[in-house]
């Protein structure tokens, strides 16, 4: 079983920065890809970013990148989610997740995960 405990959300006004963490433990979870999702209220659970923990290569929701950025430290077992020049409809809560490869993070999240964290919320203010 792999746990995640996402931590860093908060109230932020636009424009600002905001890094969200996810530390990560369990069995094996370093052969999983690790990836950041977000909900905002009254809307679908949408990809945000994703990280193979074994090479660190990333992947990006399109619109989202170049302003956020995925990494992980693997002697911590956590994994960032920098969030630079943020906008009102960013808000959300933001999960992260482990899949088991790239494809189902990426496409089949839904019901393709392994495990999920709790989330964090983001609140970003105009």
């Amino acid at each position: 079983q792999i746990k995640l405990v996402e931590s860093g959300g908060g109230v932020v006004q636009a424009g600002n920065s905001l890094r969200l963490s996810c530390v990560v433990s369990g069995r094996a979870f370093s052969r999983h890809v690790m990836g950041w999702f977000r909900q905002a209220p009254g809307k679908e659970r949408t990809f945000v970013a994703a990280i193979r923990w074994t090479d660190g290569n990333t992947y990006y929701a399109e619109p989202l990148k170049g302003r956020f950025t995925i990494s992980r430290d693997t002697a911590e077992n956590t994994m960032y989610l920098q969030m630079n020049n943020l906008k009102p409809e960013d808000s959300a809560v933001y999960y992260c997740a482990a899949g088991p490869n790239v494809q189902t993070v990426l496409y089949r999240a839904t019901n393709g995960m392994d495990s999920w964290g709790k989330g964090t919320l983001v609140t970003v203010s105009s």
